[in-house]
């Protein structure tokens, strides 16, 4: 096993990078990515940068230069469902877009020309792991299966957000997750998002936001560590 671990901010992917043995550092169109091993595991840890098109080049990098073979997206997101707080875990059962739309054609709200459904579904292997793992890494907080929702927008509407949910049936909103798993899709990897709750993705988040962004970081990423050692030894 080869893990791609990707995170969008620095913030995201620091600790993991800290963690790494035997570092090295290449660098492909302005993203640095760092190998070696963490806790056992081969990884790549890369911060990807904010968005859609940052996140798919990073993946179809890891990809062609990197030779990974599962992916994982460790970061932040505002919370869509009420049985979610801030610091809460989302482990994804799937990833769809809430900016494309194409409907006029015929397809389904975010469903992409030339897939066959909307919705890019994770790895149920990798998902489970994850879950129990939440209980012994984030013992004080509640982590939840769900659909990560994903735009070139921060969500600070109460509208918007009603729409998200209506319309996608989503647990939490961010700017990378299904991008990523649309590249990982395409090129065979199994993959999982793991999104720590910021905010709520309403009137407060701009001020929810720097307040609790760290601290949800850092949830995300010990699962994401604890993943990597147990999907070593599950891989072998």
């Amino acid at each position: 096993m080869k893990l791609a671990i990707i995170g969008a901010m620095e913030l995201e992917v620091e600790a993991l990078r800290a963690a790494l043995e035997g570092e090295t550092v290449t660098t492909v169109a302005g993203m640095d990515f760092h190998a070696g091993k963490l806790d056992g595991a081969d990884v790549i840890v890369v911060r990807s940068g904010i968005g859609k098109v940052n996140a798919g080049m990073c993946v179809q990098i890891l990809a062609d230069r990197f030779g990974v073979t599962h992916v994982v997206n460790t970061g932040i997101a505002g919370s869509l469902q009420n049985s979610l707080d801030i610091g809460d875990l989302v482990i994804s059962e799937d990833a769809v877009y809430h900016d494309m739309d194409v409907q006029i054609f015929g397809y389904a709200p975010g469903q992409v020309p030339g897939t066959e459904k909307p919705e890019f579904t994770a790895d149920k292997q990798m998902a489970e792991i994850a879950l129990a793992l939440c209980k012994e890494v984030n013992p004080d907080i509640h982590a939840q299966m769900g659909r990560i929702v994903s735009g070139d927008q921060f969500i600070s509407s109460d509208a918007v957000k009603e729409r998200l949910v209506s319309m996608f049936g989503g647990s939490c909103c961010e700017m990378e997750g299904a991008a990523i798993a649309h590249a990982a899709t395409a090129n065979g990897l199994p993959f999982l998002i793991v999104r720590a709750i910021s905010d709520k993705a309403d009137g407060s988040a701009e001020m929810d936001y720097p307040t609790f962004e760290r601290a949800a970081a850092q949830h995300s990423a010990r699962l994401v560590r604890a993943l990597a050692a147990v999907m070593r030894e599950v891989c072998r």
